[in-house]
């Protein structure tokens, strides 16, 4: 396989067609190389326009899905970000690149250590992976300036809004199989939030999400 015409095809096949059109987050999917995120068994994946396996029954989002998410959120260099599920810490390098500093959270011990070696080895120096339960957020760290749900939710947990900054953005796959979307919160006052959906999609549900947040706009 080529690699860099595989990369290529990936960026204007799937990307830039689902509304992906931000010259910086391209060019960032040719900086940051998705194949060693990838596990070594699935690494003929790695362009490929789907979910892809990692360990614990979880899975990496499709290419597309996290390039959208990444534009939509809009973080800049300034911002402390909080990512809730790490997987493979591909969605966190990508999320370095383009902010401060970098928390993410994981639940499965195996997944928490994958992405660590690969942020390491990625050179990248300001992600920081914890294993942890993401439901509950870091409230010891908050506020943070974007939070980053790499997974669907059946609901947007009070808690997690609660450690945004105001003017601070969360971004997450919201709602039911077959349907679910792509939101986009702001904290627009102390206690006001303004919700926009984004784009309609279906990905995996993150583990300690799986009963609906009892919270609504």
């Amino acid at each position: 396989m080529n690699i860099e015409q595989a990369r290529f095809n990936m960026i204007e096949q799937q990307i830039r067609p689902w509304e992906v059109l931000d010259p910086a987050v391209l060019s960032l999917l040719t900086v940051v190389k998705r194949e060693d995120f990838v596990p070594a068994a699935y690494r003929a994946l790695a362009f490929v326009d789907t979910e892809v396996p990692l360990p614990g029954g979880q899975c990496m989002l499709a290419p597309r899905v996290e390039a959208r998410l990444l534009q939509e959120l809009g973080v800049h260099k300034h911002e402390r970000v909080l990512e809730v599920g790490a997987g493979s810490g591909y969605m966190a390098a990508l999320l370095a690149h383009r902010a401060q500093h970098v928390t993410t959270l994981e639940i499965l011990p195996e997944l928490a250590k994958m992405a660590a070696d690969n942020l390491k080895r990625a050179a990248i120096v300001n992600a920081t992976v914890r294993q942890a339960d993401g439901s509950r957020g870091l409230a010891a760290e908050a506020p943070f300036d974007a939070i980053v749900l790499s997974g669907s939710v059946a609901e947007v947990p009070q808690g997690l809004l609660g450690q945004l900054k105001v003017g601070g953005r969360l971004i997450a796959i919201v709602g039911q199989q077959p349907m679910m979307r792509a939101t986009l919160v702001t904290r627009s006052g102390e206690h006001a939030f303004a919700s926009v959906e984004l784009f309609d999609t279906v990905a995996q549900r993150l583990q300690g999400f799986e009963e609906p947040a009892r919270f609504t706009f």
